[in-house]
């Protein structure tokens, strides 16, 4: 009877699993360090940059008195009063746009006062006059800090007569 050969098994190579595993956890690394970073690159800015918006409170600022410019209709002299709000997530604009008050409230007086009362009856009318001030302001702001700085307007009283 012959004699069975010795089965020779080589142990399995530890060094490749542990090789594996740490590759892994390096690629999961890697990963998770891009992923944050894209969602916190606005966190991270150099000097004279704008601060993230995501990151502070809205913050408001109340135009007053609020606006009353009188307008011509086809038929009769109207008269348009609005209060007006601007938002913004940045402590900078907001005192930018109290220091340009008069500029600011200036623009906003041509604008509303160039209105028509027709344009202005229905809620499509409000809504373009108010993007209309947004970028009124935004432009004021944009001489003064070198960004936009407001990121709305609201109207907190619109009143024609």
């Amino acid at each position: 009877m012959a004699a069975a050969a010795p089965e020779t098994t080589t142990p399995p190579k530890k060094g490749k699993g542990l090789i594996i595993v740490l590759g892994a956890l390096v690629v999961l690394a890697i990963g998770g360090a891009g992923g944050w970073f894209m969602m916190n690159k606005g966190a991270v800015h150099g000097a004279g940059a704008a601060p993230a918006r995501s990151n502070l409170p809205a913050l408001y600022l109340q135009l007053d008195p609020a606006f009353v410019v009188n307008f011509q209709d086809e038929n009769a002299l109207r008269f348009l009063q609005v209060g007006v709000n601007v938002m913004s997530h940045d402590p900078e604009a907001i005192k930018a746009a109290k220091d340009a008050d008069p500029e600011i409230r200036n623009a906003l007086l041509m604008l509303f006062s160039a209105q028509d009362f027709k344009s202005l009856s229905d809620v499509k009318g409000k809504q373009r006059l108010q993007a209309s001030a947004l970028a009124e302001i935004q432009r004021v702001l944009k001489e003064k800090i070198g960004r936009p700085g407001v990121d709305a307007v609201y109207f907190t009283s619109f009143i024609m007569q």
